[in-house]
């Protein structure tokens, strides 16, 4: 079966965007004055939780406070969660945060194909859309058919909502789409939802279990449409029935 479709992660997959995350929810921390401040090691652990509010909201789970501070804080979630995304996008927005080597070549080799191109990510439209024109310009929004964010499902990654979401709305089966993912969890989901899945991890994720992966590179590379389509929809060896047909309809 052909492959019609190319479904890609955002944070860490097209580009490394972990550490402008992690500059930015500091920026929140200390423009609401909490006194917290997530090192690199902090937000490595931090990003086995899904979903920027949702990691906000482990953190406050976890430190020493009162009932009364912990309900305050926790309602302030949602407005830090937003000074965070205005951060991001103005690191964004000043060019900060390139694409990973190899993603731009892919994309435009897959449309070149008549491939389609989605997304499937738990972070926000504002996010992928600052990421998307600061790195691919005015086009960029338009190469994707579909985008689909974590706030459109219930569950987010590692369950399989938001992939299955971008195939009901690209109109495929899984046999005809592939993920591209850099972690655990976004394996987990894209492979839940049938999903044949490269993983081209980064710091922040490179100690998680691949091995449920088609394919795992360190980047993208020199990693062609055609050579990737090989790989993950190799050619069915000729039966000896078939081949007899083959000679004698010649």
């Amino acid at each position: 079966m052909s492959v019609e479709a190319l479904i890609f992660d955002v944070d860490g997959t097209l580009a490394d965007t972990e550490e402008a995350h992690r500059i930015a929810f500091n920026s929140a921390f200390e423009q609401h004055r909490l006194g917290w401040t997530w090192t690199r090691t902090d937000y490595r652990q931090l990003l086995e939780v899904p979903g920027g509010k949702e990691r906000i909201a482990s953190y406050i789970a976890l430190l020493p406070l009162g009932a009364a501070e912990r309900q305050r804080l926790l309602a302030l979630v949602p407005q830090l969660h937003a000074d965070k995304t205005r951060f991001y996008g103005e690191v964004v927005n000043d060019g900060g945060v390139p694409l990973r080597d190899g993603v731009e070549r892919l994309l435009n080799e897959a449309l070149e194909q008549g491939c389609h191109l989605a997304i499937a990510s738990t972070t926000t439209a504002a996010n992928i859309h600052a990421l998307l024109n600061a790195t691919l310009g005015p086009r960029g929004l338009d190469m994707f058919a579909v985008i689909a964010c974590g706030d459109q499902v219930r569950a987010k990654k590692p369950a399989p909502d938001i992939y299955r979401l971008a195939l009901d709305t690209l109109g495929l089966p899984p046999e005809q789409a592939l993920a591209v993912e850099d972690s655990a969890h976004g394996l987990r989901a894209a492979t839940a939802a049938g999903l044949w899945t490269l993983v081209t991890p980064t710091f922040w994720t490179q100690d998680g279990d691949f091995r449920a992966a088609g394919l795992l590179l360190p980047d993208l590379g020199e990693l062609g449409f055609d050579e990737l389509v090989r790989i993950a929809r190799p050619a069915r060896p000729v039966s000896p029935v078939q081949a007899l047909y083959r000679e004698t309809t010649r």
